[in-house]
């Protein structure tokens, strides 16, 4: 009697599904499933990698669950103990020290020009904001040279040092994140309503006490994705950063990375390892900072 009930109610299931299981549904699944999979493989093949042994990684037959969670990588990234110890520790704060004031910045200057030009009515206002974009059209590797170029004449008439820099390091990654910051932020202002800002100027407020009452509070979506953005840009950025530092004490982390992998006595696990690390700061920025990003990409995408 059981049996059969049983097998009532998986004939039951099984007819369920296949009412709802179209060929449409079936088709969008077998995509939705290809498309994660190309998406989240490489991520746990990279960690997954971090704690495999050399012989795992070198083998011919791929391992895709290592046979125990070995932290011998991680050791020679921190413990000062392990052999080829690489002090990665240092390389960390080395980019936190260009991304975070690199991210600050770009917010504070993207928010008065973007502010100046959504509000503000002047000649050649609308070419001069497509004439910034334009800036950010041009591949990196085409500004590098005039922009070395000015700093070292300007280093030379100031008394500072070009190479192994990061302040100056700093002002290149301004170079090419402010553009896009200032044309998202634009479009966004403009999606607030004028009306508000002018009632608060009529009860007497002056126009900084308007943007920083009314209008930076109603884009903190917007800011929240100029910052995560410029933050991206700032710390996974390698050409800038491989021209401008030579020293060793001073390489952010895609140097450092680039370094281990080209050692002589290649250590594949140790670059998954370092590689690893650097991703988890964007990933806990995304995620904690999801809804901000979803408006603010949403809404400053818009033109007008």
């Amino acid at each position: 009697m059981t049996a059969a009930i049983s097998s009532e109610k998986r004939a039951g299931l099984i007819g369920h599904l296949a009412g709802y299981l179209t060929w449409h549904r079936f088709l969008f699944a077998i995509g939705l499933f290809c498309f994660l999979a190309m998406i989240l493989f490489p991520f746990y093949w990279m960690v997954s990698s971090s704690f495999k042994s050399g012989a795992e990684i070198a083998g011919r037959a791929p391992v895709y669950i290592p046979s125990s969670l070995r932290l011998d990588a991680y050791r020679e990234l921190f413990d000062p103990a392990w052999d080829h110890f690489q002090n990665f520790s240092a390389n960390i704060l080395n980019s936190l020290l260009v991304s975070i004031p690199t991210a600050v910045m770009a917010v504070i200057l993207s928010t008065l020009g973007a502010y100046a030009t959504a509000r503000l009515k002047f000649k050649g206002r609308e070419w001069m904001l497509n004439g910034v974009l334009i800036v950010y059209l041009f591949p990196a590797v085409l500004l590098i040279i005039p922009l070395f170029a000015m700093l070292a004449k300007v280093s030379t008439s100031l008394g500072f040092e070009v190479q192994d820099n990061l302040v100056v390091l700093i002002l290149t990654y301004l170079v090419q994140t402010l553009p896009v910051a200032l044309y998202m932020l634009t479009n966004y202002f403009r999606t607030i309503p004028d009306e508000i800002e002018q009632a608060a100027l009529i009860d007497g407020c002056t126009r900084f006490e308007v943007i920083w009452r009314i209008t930076l509070p109603l884009a903190i979506p917007a800011l929240v994705t100029v910052g995560i953005y410029t933050f991206m840009i700032a710390w996974n950025e390698f050409l800038y950063a491989f021209i401008f530092l030579n020293d060793r004490s001073a390489f952010t982390i895609p140097i450092k990375i680039n370094t281990i992998f080209n050692d002589p006595s290649p250590r594949p696990h140790v670059v998954m390892a370092a590689s690893t690390i650097m991703t988890i700061p964007v990933i806990i920025l995304f995620l904690a900072f999801e809804r901000f990003l979803e408006q603010g990409l949403t809404a400053g995408g818009v033109k007008g």
